[in-house]
C-alpha cells in the first residue's frame, strides 16, 4: 500500500493524494478541481512534477485556505487559486491534465458536460468518484478518452476508486474502448465470459475486473449487500414499478455474485 507523502511545506498527502499524484505526467500542466487547500498542486509543484498548476474549488472557505497554503509554500508564480464551479476555472488549452475526485460521479460528469472547450488539449484525466464510478467510465467512452489505469485505494476505512484516461483520435478510442470494454476479453469465465453485460464492466472497471485485488472483492461483497437490503425494501411493496426493479437488481447480483466466485480460482492462485 502506498504510503502517505510529505512535501516541503510539512503538508502529508493521504493515501488517496498520494495515488492520485503518481499518475500526473512529469512536466504537466496541471489543474485540480475541488481543491480543498490546495495539497495536491503544492505537492506536485514542490517536487518539480508540474510546470504549472490550478486549483480550483467552488467554495470560499477552501479557496482562502488554499491560497495560505499556496503562499506559504511560496509557490504563487507556480499555482494559481480560483474561485469557480468546476472547470469554469480554466481558460481553454490553459492546462493538459485534469483531476477531480471526492464527489459522486453524477456531478464529476456534470463538471465535464459544462467544460466544454475548456476540455480542448487535455489530454489526462485523473478521476476519483465515491460512487456512480459506471457514468463516468460511461462518459469518458463517450468523449474518446480511454482507460489507461484503474486503482483501488483503501483509506480510513473506505475503499476509493481512482482512474486515469487519455485522450484519442475517435477511431482509436473506439477501438481501444471496444476492446477493453469487450466481456468476452476478460480472461476468465462466468461461466462463459460473453454472457456478462457489458454494462457490469462499466459498473466494476475493466481493468479492475482483469487484475482484481482483495479490496476489489471486498468493495463487491458491500455493494451486494447494500443491493439486497434495497431488494428487500422494494420487495414490501406490490407497484408494478418496485417489482420490476427487484427483478432487475436480483439479476444484477446474481451476476455480481458468479463474478465473485469464479474470480478467486482465476486471479488469487496466480497473486
Amino acid at each position: 500500500m502506498m504510503q502517505s507523502q510529505n512535501n516541503g511545506s510539512g503538508a502529508k498527502l493521504s493515501e488517496r493524494l498520494s495515488a492520485l499524484a503518481a499518475w500526473v505526467p512529469q512536466g504537466a500542466r496541471f489543474a485540480d478541481i475541488g481543491t480543498d487547500h490546495a495539497l495536491l498542486p503544492v505537492y506536485l509543484a514542490e517536487a518539480g512534477r508540474v510546470k504549472s498548476a490550478v486549483a480550483g474549488d467552488v467554495n470560499k472557505g477552501p479557496v482562502e485556505a488554499a491560497r495560505r497554503q499556496v503562499a506559504s509554500a511560496g509557490l504563487n508564480d507556480i499555482i494559481s487559486v480560483r474561485q469557480g464551479d468546476g472547470l469554469t476555472v480554466l481558460a481553454p488549452g490553459e492546462v493538459d491534465t485534469v483531476c477531480i475526485a471526492g464527489m459522486g460521479g453524477s456531478l464529476m460528469v456534470r463538471l465535464l458536460n459544462q467544460a466544454g472547450e475548456r476540455l480542448d488539449g487535455v489530454r489526462t484525466l485523473i478521476l476519483s468518484p465515491h460512487v456512480a464510478e459506471d457514468q463516468v467510465r460511461h462518459w469518458l467512452v463517450g468523449h474518446a478518452y480511454v482507460l489507461e489505469g484503474e486503482r483501488l485505494i483503501e483509506e480510513d476505512g473506505e475503499i476509493y476508486t481512482v482512474l486515469r484516461a487519455v485522450q484519442a483520435d475517435r477511431q482509436e478510442a473506439d477501438r481501444r474502448n471496444g476492446e477493453l470494454y469487450d466481456p468476452s476479453g476478460l480472461g476468465f469465465k462466468v461461466p462463459a465470459a460473453s454472457a456478462i453485460p457489458q454494462e457490469l464492466l462499466y459498473e466494476m472497471g475493466p481493468l479492475l475486473l482483469r487484475s482484481s485485488d482483495e479490496a476489489f472483492r471486498r468493495k463487491w461483497l458491500a455493494e451486494i449487500a447494500k443491493r439486497e437490503t434495497i431488494i428487500g425494501r422494494l420487495r414490501l411493496s406490490t407497484g408494478e414499478e418496485a417489482v420490476r426493479k427487484a427483478k432487475e437488481w436480483e439479476e444484477t447480483i446474481r451476476m455480481l455474485k458468479e463474478v465473485l466466485a469464479c474470480w478467486p480460482a482465476e486471479r488469487l492462485s496466480s497473486n
